[in-house]
């Protein structure tokens, strides 16, 4: 039950972090610099940094959750914080909601329910070096490939790459949580880790720059969602109950279609984000 209510805990300051870092990104406006240079900008937004403080947090418990947990639930139940946020901008910001907004966090939470009663625990395998050279490659492609998504004039693509560069940090922490925290420092995975999560955080200052909050957000953990989940299950043993499958996989569906429902659903919540940061 302590790894459930660290996930919960993780999720809920996850929220504070996607509303506080919108409200930041959109205030920097459309001002010259993209990527790290827009993440350099921000690190001076006080807010920005409220909401940095908020991933960071978010991020220590879910790593901790991930030393028993599979990714699977962890990473869906991460995602709920783009359902938390929206509620908090409804209680606190004024956002605005409509009832298909509110039957699709209903779908989240179901889903996400779903997934915690077939869900067990379990200690993920080490990655091999095939695996740890393939998330060197991944970390590389997602740093050249942001080259090109900072000058695109949608936030779709940035986006995408926050998704798969946090479903790197999702996959590396999952081999190291259950390590020695004395160990980590030497061990070459941490440091994948943590510059995919620079690039995670570089491209999704991007992507929340060009778009609504909720649609980035809800584009970028629907990619690290199916990424981090399928490479649990089938790279990192990630165990799932005998007769469950079924579920786990009914499960991840409705999520998945939950935050992609939700992000294309939020419109007005991301116009009062606007008005809020102008």
């Amino acid at each position: 039950m302590v790894d459930y209510a660290v996930l919960v805990a993780s999720a809920v300051l996850y929220a504070v972090g996607i509303v506080a870092q919108s409200v930041a990104a959109r205030r920097a406006g459309n001002r010259p610099g993209a990527g790290l240079g827009l993440l350099a900008r921000l690190a001076a937004d006080r807010v920005y940094l409220l909401g940095f403080a908020g991933q960071a947090g978010g991020f220590a418990l879910a790593f901790f959750a991930r030393a028993s947990l599979p990714l699977y639930l962890v990473q869906t139940a991460s995602s709920s914080a783009i359902g938390l946020a929206t509620v908090f901008g409804v209680l606190v910001l004024g956002w605005r909601i409509r009832a298909a907004e509110a039957m699709t966090l209903v779908l989240l939470a179901s889903g996400l329910v779903v997934l915690a009663g077939s869900s067990a625990a379990s200690v993920a395998t080490d990655l091999p070096p095939a695996g740890v050279a393939a998330l060197a490659v991944a970390v590389l492609g997602i740093g050249l490939a942001m080259i090109p998504a900072g000058r695109a004039g949608t936030f779709l693509p940035a986006a995408v790459l926050s998704g798969v560069a946090f479903a790197v940090v999702a996959v590396a922490s999952r081999t190291l949580a259950h390590l020695d925290l004395l160990a980590l420092p030497g061990n070459p995975l941490t440091w994948l880790m943590l510059a995919a999560a620079v690039l995670g955080q570089a491209s999704m200052a991007v992507a929340l720059q060009r778009g609504p909050a909720a649609a980035v957000v809800a584009t970028a953990d629907a990619a690290t969602i199916v990424l981090a989940s399928v490479t649990g299950i089938t790279v990192l043993g990630d165990h799932v109950p005998d007769g469950r499958g079924p579920w786990v996989a009914f499960g991840l569906a409705v999520v998945v279609c939950g935050v992609l429902l939700l992000g294309t659903q939020s419109r007005a919540g991301a116009a009062d984000v606007a008005r809020e940061a102008a």
